[in-house]
């Protein structure tokens, strides 16, 4: 009689080192991050190192004033109060985002961009900082962002192909963070789900910047992930255009380690791959075009910039803000990630206190928040790993048919 085996026990996880941050720490730093980056690199959008430098005295080493001390008059700024703590869209964006994962609480496609955030962005008065007034967050978003709610709220475009059309830039990007917290550890999935919510807004290149963004950050949560690890998983998945200038743009930045002095060499290798142009207020007529060939700017920068910093969240950031250019996106990503690597202490609090207050935002609850579902959407996708596996175990038990048709 053959002896009964007993199945060997499933392994268990390795302990998490005590100075490992939680799934709650690392998404309420990611969202923090990513709020506190936006802040910093408002008032310096659209400059360059060069013109920060000129107004500042200096390079921005935390929050400043706006750019022009007559903002409210100054074009192309007027009426934004940019500067002083204040978040941009893509914050306000980004807790949209959160809020359609509280409402759903599993996996978002695009027809959940239809369904809840268009309703979101029409129909709730929200704090706006930089107009200091309620408003609906319609009327703060720039016009990639409101092409969403043309397309699918007027339009009643298939909300999967309505991204179709619209300028190729980092707006689906940019508020792309959350998709990654609720894969947490599954980059995979997150540059999956992250590609079907964008579908609703982008295509091409920006749609693919907003897929690899996402599995960046799920990268980021892992136990043991480093900078350069999160750099591999973005390239493993990245595709065309946007792999190449991750890669063009991390080798350069491996040759640095002075986030002070990264600005021009991250720019000269983004640039062969930018449509934009060198004029970043002014983009040549082939800018924001559908092209395998080409990346936006702003998420191999912010890559670039996590390696040259180390992960840390001051270096990072900083380096991003004097960046220049579209810098408030830069420093929302990258500040996204080095705050997922590190957790929330890892994001300076006289920074987002601040950007708290000022913003008058609670900025740590949409992490919270995120974390509850994440782990929520987690035990759906066991249950349904598990009646997956349940079913293809019976289905590949059946012998195969013959080729004479018979078993």
């Amino acid at each position: 009689m053959t002896p009964v085996t007993a199945a060997p026990p499933t392994p268990a996880a390795p302990p998490a080192r005590p100075d490992t941050p939680s799934l709650e720490d690392r998404a309420i730093g990611c969202l923090v991050g990513a709020a506190v980056g936006d802040a910093l690199g408002g008032p310096v959008e659209g400059r360059t190192p060069e013109e920060i430098v000129k107004r500042y005295g200096g390079r921005v080493t935390g929050i400043v004033g706006p750019f022009h001390d007559d903002w409210r008059t100054a074009r192309p700024l007027a009426p934004y109060h940019k500067g002083n703590g204040h978040v941009t869209d893509d914050t306000l964006m980004t807790h949209a985002l959160v809020r359609v994962y509280e409402s759903v609480r599993d996996h978002l496609d695009a027809y959940d961009v239809a369904d809840h955030l268009v309703p979101d962005l029409i129909g709730t008065p929200r704090w706006i900082p930089e107009l200091e007034a309620e408003a609906l967050p319609l009327q703060r978003i720039f016009l990639a962002e409101k092409w969403i709610v043309a397309r699918l709220h007027y339009g009643h475009a298939d909300p999967r192909e309505a991204g179709v059309g619209n300028i190729v830039n980092c707006g689906a990007a940019m508020y792309m963070a959350p998709v990654g917290v609720v894969n947490a550890g599954n980059p995979d999935r997150a540059y999956a789900e992250a590609l079907d919510i964008a579908g609703a807004h982008q295509s091409s290149y920006g749609r693919e910047a907003a897929g690899v963004f996402a599995a960046a950050v799920a990268a980021a949560f892992a136990p043991d992930a480093t900078p350069s690890s999160v750099v591999v998983q973005a390239l493993r998945l990245a595709k065309d255009g946007t792999r190449a200038a991750i890669e063009a743009v991390c080798e350069a930045a491996a040759t640095l380690d002075d986030h002070e002095s990264a600005a021009a060499a991250l720019r000269a290798a983004v640039a062969p791959f930018d449509t934009v142009g060198p004029d970043y207020r002014n983009p040549s007529l082939g800018a924001r075009r559908p092209s395998r060939l080409h990346a936006i700017e702003e998420l191999p920068v912010a890559l670039g910039m996590l390696l040259v910093g180390g992960g840390d969240f001051r270096s990072t950031v900083l380096g991003s803000v004097n960046y220049g250019r579209d810098c408030d996106s830069i420093a929302t990503m990258s500040g996204a990630l080095a705050g997922a690597l590190r957790g929330a202490p890892a994001v300076p609090e006289e920074w987002s206190a601040e950007v708290a207050r000022a913003s008058r935002l609670d900025l740590q609850a949409p992490g919270a928040a995120l974390a509850t579902v994440a782990r929520e959407i987690f035990t759906r996708d066991r249950a349904r790993a598990r009646t997956h596996e349940q079913a293809f175990t019976a289905i590949s038990a059946i012998p195969a048919l013959t080729e004479a048709g018979v078993r």
